[in-house]
């Protein structure tokens, strides 16, 4: 499936309470940043016949890459998985 890179794609809401924040990193694409200033991770949107699916990404320093933990319907839940998932 190929990514967003057309059209701008707005920022996904962080759902209230959720001690995270969300910087822009490239087209469809953001940090994940919690409460310390830490990076925790990737929101990435991806285009999907039915939609915008969220796909959670981390970056494995051991690999050198990043290793995608999930893809979501709601940018709610990657969020989760990358709070949750350390």
């Amino acid at each position: 499936m190929p990514t967003l890179h057309e059209a701008p794609v707005p920022v996904p809401p962080v759902p209230a309470g959720v001690p995270l924040r969300l910087r822009a990193a490239a087209p469809a694409l953001w940090r994940v940043i919690d409460r310390r200033g830490v990076v925790i991770g990737h929101l990435q949107a991806i285009a999907h016949a039915d939609g915008i699916r969220y796909r959670a990404r981390r970056f494995q320093a051991s690999a050198r890459a990043f290793l995608d933990l999930g893809e979501f319907w709601s940018a709610g839940d990657a969020l989760d998985c990358l709070r949750f998932a350390r």
